[in-house]
């Protein structure tokens, strides 16, 4: 019998068929089970026909490892893979929000621009959907991964489950997929009825399940409920169709490992490029000057002396936020890239001085005649619940810092953070600019372009700022809105022409 589903030249649909024909109850369950990079042995991949696998946020090869090293880790899964029954090659996904975040050196895109699907070495990626598209409650820190940008009429969210991504490339419908060990929330307390946890959201419609650890007592669940008719074959068979049908269209069949050609492309100056030009258009300008008529931006790149202070200032870490390196992120520079100051120093003139002074004390602020400040503060990385957060205040004293150097010098105050904080009206009164630069990643050159006048700012508010958090939930439209800056507000330069 000639084996159709290995004939690149047969339709997909016949393919498809075919191989569903030829497999066992344990192999289809296999396709449909995700599990994570650490427990994922020769014999499981081998012997159990594992459809997918997972690198959760900081689960790679090693610390700092390179497109390469990545590369080598995730073919030598697929060897495995191969090695089974049927040779089904895997889908490995990464843990991601915005980029290739897990790759040291790789770029590290806005959180709140539409980007995309990436593809990782020629394996197919996609991000786990952390967020939701509109989001009440700006205290939950998963509202970091739902920032998006403004047209006027829809929000576009920056995560992507592989069933959209591939529906909106490819023009047909994927698969859908569980979040990590979500099924288990499905019953009290969590995961005491696996049984009815698996039959409940299979039968719901789930194709694929990340079970990241205990993926045997999965699928000997799984084919107990089968067994037992709790879940019929029928959908089991609907679920597998919908992955391996996946798995074809994208050429995993046959192009399963990686393409050595693009190691070297990841973290290179046209994707940097790419970057910077999401940081530009992501900037959202909340204010311009202290009088309407006379913005204080865009800044002179040729002003005499000039000061930079604020924790996130020269932080790539807190530049970058959550899921970049690890799951919650790091402070420092944690990979490669550009911070705020140094692309101030890199912007201004040559006979521009620029000082740096994270906490000014009241002599520095007093004695050196600056031509103006620009302060940056902002949260620390986070993800998900540890970032949860029910006062919205800016940390590490950003308030403070902000106040003692707009005090005496005219001042820009860039606000770094996943989600809107509370703007004390004093701090607003006494800044004479202020932007909401979100979490921009590893391209800090993109601020530099607009607040130096080389770009006009483009971003409008992807959701409300409140004015304090007794207002929130806080919705556009209802009838007690009363918000500091409201749903798509954002100005530009030319007071003239402010966004709408």
């Amino acid at each position: 019998m000639d084996c159709i589903y290995k004939n690149s030249n047969a339709l997909i649909e016949d393919r498809v068929k075919d191989l569903l024909s030829r497999m066992t109850l344990q192999e289809k369950i296999g396709q449909m089970t995700q599990i994570e990079r650490s427990v994922a042995t020769p014999s499981a991949l081998k012997d159990l026909s594992i459809g997918s696998i997972l690198s959760a946020g900081g689960s790679g090869p090693f610390e700092e490892a390179l497109s390469s090293d990545w590369a080598d880790m995730v073919d030598k899964f697929q060897q495995s893979a191969l090695e089974s029954r049927l040779g089904i090659p895997l889908i490995y996904g990464i843990d991601a929000v915005h980029g290739n975040n897990s790759v040291y050196g790789a770029t590290i895109f806005p959180h709140n621009v539409s980007l995309g699907a990436t593809r990782f070495a020629g394996t197919t990626t996609s991000a786990t959907p952390k967020g939701l598209p509109f989001c009440s409650w700006e205290g939950v820190s998963t509202v970091m991964a739902s920032y998006s940008s403004w047209n006027g009429h829809k929000l576009h969210a920056d995560q992507f489950l592989l069933t959209e991504i591939l529906k909106d490339k490819l023009g047909f419908k994927g698969f859908v997929i569980s979040d990590w060990e979500a099924l288990d929330q499905l019953c009290e307390p969590q995961g005491s009825n696996y049984r009815y946890c698996i039959s409940t959201a299979v039968n719901a419609g789930i194709d694929m399940v990340m079970v990241p650890h205990r993926y045997k007592q999965f699928m000997e669940d799984l084919t107990f409920l089968v067994e037992s008719g709790k879940v019929q074959m029928s959908r089991i068979d609907d679920a597998v169709e919908r992955i391996l049908r996946v798995k074809f269209v994208s050429g995993l069949f046959e192009y399963p490992f990686s393409d050595r050609s693009l190691l070297d492309i990841v973290g290179c100056k046209l994707h940097r490029e790419l970057a910077q030009e999401a940081v530009r258009k992501s900037l959202v300008l909340l204010k311009n000057g202290k009088n309407p008529e006379n913005p204080f931006l865009p800044l002179d790149r040729c002003a005499k002396r000039i000061l930079v202070a604020g924790t996130h200032a020269d932080n790539l870490g807190y530049q970058c936020g959550g899921w970049t390196g690890t799951w919650h992120g790091g402070s420092g520079k944690i990979t490669i890239g550009t911070t705020i100051l140094d692309a101030i120093r890199e912007s201004v003139g040559d006979e521009t001085e620029v000082i740096y002074d994270q906490y000014p004390s009241p002599n520095t602020l007093a004695g050196q005649n600056f031509s103006f400040a620009i302060v940056v503060v902002g949260e620390p990385p986070y993800a998900e619940n540890l970032g949860d957060n029910e006062e919205l205040v800016i940390p590490f004293n950003g308030s403070d810092i902000i106040s003692s150097v707009a005090d005496r010098i005219p001042t820009l105050a860039i606000l770094i953070s996943g989600r809107p904080l509370v703007l004390e009206p004093s701090v607003l009164e006494k800044v004479d600019a202020l932007v909401a630069a979100w979490l921009p990643g590893s391209e800090g050159q993109g601020i530099t372009d607009v607040i130096f006048g080389d770009f006009e700012f483009e971003g409008r508010l992807p959701m409300t700022w409140f004015r304090s958090v007794e207002q929130l939930p806080m919705n556009a439209g209802h009838y007690s809105y009363d918000p500091l800056f409201p749903l798509g507000f954002g100005l530009t330069c030319n007071k003239e022409k402010p966004l709408e």
